[in-house]
């Protein structure tokens, strides 16, 4: 490719520029990485331009326009007149912060029936707290132990400020100087997305570091037989701030599943940078450096391109998912992969030319003359059990063939977690308090029904919702308590639904307008909360199926629609989704690779790296099935990200199986040649790639560290894939293809094959 050619001439005759080029590139990506944000919340889960999303992002506006902050205090009487007092101090502390737009509280409960006077005896108090319907009391007294503020943002705060409003209420509470035996916790959604960011921050970090760290390690270990060993981690480095910077650049944000594809990144550029400084060390002991770097740019540069490209195969595959979160690590992994390719593919043969590389002497030694014991050979272990297996490709084909099918028999067994509350660190502190307050009160989740259309505030519409609001008590069991606008007529009229429009609508407008909002909006939008157990989210999708055929079989009234919202349609269809798309996306990353292996070779072995990778697939759900790991949003990409790893190493012995063949015309020589020449520097690779992975485990979000197990098992059947059952396939193809050109004599060795191996 001419492309190459002139990235060597340029190398070799302005290799100051191009690294003051790359240096550049470098330093606007290091900016580029301080504009990264964060993500959290649904539209990592949901697209909020699909249908689903447009109804949700509608819910959320309607009827919580900001997820609201929560103060959760543990008194031993939460109606002490003192502690009263205290908080009545402290929302008015609260409230003079900036974007505050409501506090609600205890206080503001008791002045709303006192005529706008907070009640300063035990008396008093007793007196007002028997004028406040239970339902609505309960909203903000919990238990005798604990009380609750709300306070509301105002709408649409960026990151930044949302974070400082946070950090504003927090100050006023360690600044509020609590009575002995009060506790302040900030709690709430509000809460626990700023957490999720903040440690997601800090483990995005942590997890680059441990895997550069572990990159030094692979080098100084494997590596050492070149000079610079660590120039591959130097170049790996300066391919993830490239990656990261254009992320910050194009406004890709960081989310969960970002964070797990930065290893990801490390573990796959190593292996190009391996390629390139082991080739370009290869070349140095024969000529040049100028010949040095026109054979490492223009010969590995398109192989590694071109295993580069089937590995992003597996990614684009990713795209088809409907979950955003995965669409974001298949992107980021495409810009990663592609970053560190270019880094490595320039990087590595412009410093070897301003270092002036001199390749390491050849150490001369080993065990003493006339020794019987013979050195261990790596290489030598390899090439006989790779041509004894090539012998009996049958058997071994049978019994890896019938492990995936089982494998793919149990993946439908495999339970799928979308519970976002199992991805984050069990000590975070607002999952800690979110799992107290379910201990203390049992689960505090919600399925809201949706309703949209004219009329939601006529007199027949909320008869049909306290009517609906009874029989889903009745029918399901899970459902402990119900909540809509319809409890706050009757609390506000005795027991009783008004009996006329005119009535209703009196009773409408005593109901404060703070508590009203949160259950109607004028005439086209109110909601039903119901109260659920504490279930699985197998359990409530089953449960949210069964309220949608009751909606169906209830018959909404003319023009009106019902429809279940909130987290609990958000990650019930996250069930869904995952389960249908990691199928959709592993089947999609077998036809192009499929496709793009025919379209470059073009040839009938080009599809032999398809079959060990499918079986691969197979070994994995059985790996997640007996460790119990559950399929989640970024599990669910392990069979399509499989395919792309596994992709390198199958085509690189297929390449070199097929040039071998064309030389020596047998298949058997030929799998031989290509396992001795080129089976320990894949192995050299995928074990650079197993370690940069193996920081995943590390990961304080569970999420994140299943994934890294999973990965690490994936890499580790794709290797052996590669060495053990691309050898039996190869065989079995062979008997079945020419070479394309045979020399001479059909000599099964060629002059100086003897011994020689690669590093």
């Amino acid at each position: 490719m001419k492309i190459f050619e002139r990235i060597a001439d340029g190398i070799n005759h302005h290799p100051l520029p191009v690294a003051a080029i790359l240096i550049a590139v470098f330093c606007v990506c290091l900016y580029g990485m301080t504009t990264i944000t964060m993500q959290t919340g649904w539209e990592t889960y949901v697209d909020k331009n699909s249908p689903d999303g447009i109804v949700y992002n509608k819910y959320l506006a309607t009827f919580q326009s900001s997820d609201p902050i929560i103060v959760f205090i543990e008194t031993d009487d939460p109606l002490n007149p003192t502690l009263l007092s205290y908080i009545d101090n402290l929302e008015e502390g609260i409230r003079t912060q900036q974007n505050i737009k409501t506090v609600l509280g205890m206080t503001d409960l008791l002045k709303s029936y006192n005529n706008g006077r907070l009640p300063t005896s035990d008396a008093e108090i007793r007196e007002v707290e028997e004028k406040i319907p239970g339902e609505i009391l309960s909203a903000y007294q919990k238990s005798n132990l604990i009380t609750v503020i709300q306070v509301n943002t105002n709408e649409g705060l960026s990151d930044k400020a949302g974070t400082d409003t946070l950090n504003n209420i927090q100050a006023v509470l360690d600044n509020a100087d609590a009575p002995p035996g009060v506790t302040l916790t900030l709690t709430g959604s509000a809460a626990f997305s700023q957490q999720m960011k903040d440690e997601m921050g800090t483990s995005t970090m942590m997890l680059i570091g441990i895997a550069m760290l572990l990159m030094v390690i692979v080098m100084g270990i494997l590596f050492s037989y070149v000079s610079h060993r660590f120039l591959p981690v130097l170049i790996v480095g300066i391919g993830l701030v490239i990656a990261m910077g254009a992320m910050g650049l194009t406004g890709i944000k960081l989310n969960m599943a970002v964070i797990g594809a930065f290893p990801v990144l490390i573990g796959l550029g190593i292996d190009y940078a391996i390629q390139f400084h082991a080739r370009f060390d290869e070349e140095m002991r024969k000529g040049t450096i100028a010949s040095a770097v026109y054979m490492t740019v223009t010969k590995t540069g398109p192989a590694v391109l071109f295993a580069m490209l089937a590995t992003c195969m597996g990614f684009v595959a990713m795209f088809i998912s409907p979950v955003p979160m995965i669409q974001s690590f298949g992107l980021v992994a495409i810009i990663g992969v592609a970053s560190c390719y270019f880094a490595s593919l320039i990087g590595i043969p412009v410093f070897a030319v301003l270092l002036k590389y001199k390749p390491k002497e050849p150490k001369i030694g080993g065990r003493k003359s006339g020794s019987k014991l013979k050195k261990f050979s790596y290489g030598n272990l390899l090439t006989g059990v790779s041509v004894r297996i090539a012998k009996n490709p049958i058997p071994v084909l049978l019994i890896a063939g019938m492990v995936a099918v089982v494998g793919f028999q149990v993946d439908s067994m495999i339970p799928v977690q979308t519970s976002e509350s199992a991805f984050v660190p069990s000590d975070m502190p607002a999952k800690v308090q979110n799992d107290k307050v379910s201990r203390l009160f049992g689960s505090t989740g919600t399925a809201p029904i949706y309703i949209h259309g004219d009329g939601v505030n006529t007199l027949t519409v909320l008869n049909w919702i306290k009517t609906f609001e009874e029989r889903e008590l009745e029918r399901h069991s899970e459902i402990t308590r119900s909540t809509s606008i319809v409890t706050y007529i009757l609390a506000y009229n005795d027991g009783v639904m008004p009996a006329t429009q005119d009535e209703l609508n009196s009773v409408l407008d005593r109901i404060p307008a703070e508590t009203k909002k949160n259950y109607i909006s004028g005439s086209t939008d109110a909601v039903v909360v119901f109260n659920i157990a504490d279930l699985e989210m197998s359990q409530r999708s089953v449960l949210k199926d069964q309220i949608i055929s009751d909606i169906e079989f209830d018959q909404l009234p003319t023009g009106l629609s019902a429809t279940p919202s909130g987290n609990f349609d958000l990650f019930t269809k996250l069930i869904g989704a995952l389960t249908e798309s990691k199928e959709q996306m592993t089947a999609l990353g077998f036809v192009l690779v499929f496709l793009f292996l025919v379209g470059v070779y073009r040839k009938i072995h080009a599809v032999t790296p398809l079959i060990p990778i499918i079986i691969v697939v197979g070994w994995n759900a059985i790996a997640m099935y007996l460790l119990g790991i559950d399929y989640t949003p970024l599990t669910a990409t392990l069979g399509s990200m499989t395919i792309g790893v596994a992709a390198e190493y199958t085509i690189l012995v297929m390449e070199r199986y097929a040039e071998e063949f064309d030389n020596l015309g047998n298949p058997m020589d030929a799998i031989r040649h290509s396992v001795e020449r080129i089976g320990t520097s894949i192995t050299v690779s995928g074990l650079a790639t197993f370690f940069g992975f193996s920081a995943l485990v590390f990961a304080s979000f569970p999420i994140i560290s299943n994934f890294g197990i999973t990965t690490l098992i994936a890499v580790g059947f794709s290797l052996t894939g590669a060495i053990i059952i691309m050898p039996a396939i190869l065989s079995v193809m062979g008997r079945f293809e020419k070479p394309d050109r045979h020399p001479e004599g059909a000599a099964c060795l060629l002059p100086g094959d003897e011994g020689e191996q690669a590093p």
